[in-house]
């Protein structure tokens, strides 16, 4: 139950590492900063924060600094019941960090063997080209504020080449149109569940269930020992509905920088 806890605070710490993204481990143990593909704020997250009352401060201008040194906007932090100082995010609050729009998410768990059905009319699969690829990508950045132009065609070609090794993006299909779109990836102890979107014109049609359905399937293929994912306002409903089982509370907060 500890490891389950901790994939599900910190995803981004154990997630396998593509082409084109990094992981930066503070030498000290204070932070996780996981720099993904793009440029913008929810492109770059800081997870696993230990810190000392005394290091607020000052840690977060040098993970400002690691930013800037890195030609991106800005970072999502998203921060787990084992932070520290325990008032962290209100220290953070109070150096310029704002709330995310959807600030709070659970890190939920489904356990292995749940199957899940598709609802009528959906159904998802892994993408199968280059393009499907660069499709479900500009449904994920439309969905969490991005936009087209942070999808890389050339990114897109080197990912599709590792499709299916660390992890696989799935589309989402209401009546054969492809309109919702999600990552998985996988690692030993569970399968995690990243960027599952639907575009608002087919929201609640099940699409997103249907997401949720094909990746649990595949976690059970690999005999993933579990399903884990963080949900917001609008999934975790859902994910209640299907089975997953809530395990921790993350604050979401947002560091835009200044140009």
């Amino acid at each position: 139950m500890v490891v389950i806890r901790e994939l599900a605070e910190n995803p981004n710490v154990h997630q396998p590492l593509a082409p084109g993204r990094e992981l930066y481990r503070d030498p000290d143990g204070r932070f996780v900063l996981y720099l993904g593909a793009g440029r913008g704020v929810h492109s770059a997250t800081v997870q696993r924060v230990r810190l000392s009352a005394e290091e607020v401060d000052a840690v977060a201008e040098e993970i400002r600094t690691l930013l800037r040194a890195r030609g991106r906007g800005g970072a999502e932090w998203e921060l787990g019941e084992s932070c520290t100082p325990p008032d962290l995010v209100e220290r953070l609050l109070g150096l310029g960090l704002v709330r995310d729009e959807d600030p709070v998410a659970i890190g939920m768990v489904l356990r292995a063997g749940d199957t899940l059905d598709d609802p009528p009319g959906t159904c998802a699969r892994p993408v199968e080209s280059v393009e499907e690829l660069v499709l479900a990508h500009r449904i994920q950045h439309d969905a969490f504020g991005g936009g087209a132009d942070e999808v890389d065609q050339a990114q897109a070609e080197s990912d599709f080449a590792r499709e299916g090794a660390d992890g696989s993006t799935f589309l989402g299909f209401v009546d054969g149109e492809p309109v919702a779109a999600g990552y998985a990836s996988y690692t030993p102890l569970g399968l995690i569940l990243f960027g599952g979107a639907t575009v608002p014109a087919a929201r609640g049609r099940g699409a997103y269930r249907a997401l949720v359905a094909a990746r649990a399937r595949e976690a059970g293929r690999r005999g993933t020992p579990a399903v884990i994912t963080h949900a917001g306002r609008m999934s975790r409903p859902i994910l209640e509905r299907l089975g997953f089982e809530p395990v921790c509370r993350i604050d979401r907060l947002l560091d835009v920088l200044s140009a």
